[in-house]
């Protein structure tokens, strides 16, 4: 995984656990939600990359 999409998918949790809280705080469960859904998503991409680093490191061992 780059360096670009970790930072990438810190921002994102970042600003969806802001949302979350902003959310809950003024009681506007719209924003809340859109939170908990950019963590999610940035967890989910974050598993991906994690996924093709594992299946990069097996390739390399195989050919290694």
């Amino acid at each position: 995984m780059g360096i670009e999409d970790k930072a990438n998918n810190k921002f994102q949790d970042a600003t969806g656990n802001a949302k979350e809280k902003v959310g809950e705080a003024v009681g506007n469960d719209d924003l809340k939600n859109e939170g908990k859904g950019d963590q999610l998503g940035a967890a989910v991409k974050d598993g991906a990359e994690k996924v093709k680093d594992a299946a990069r490191n097996i390739g390399n061992k195989l050919k290694g």
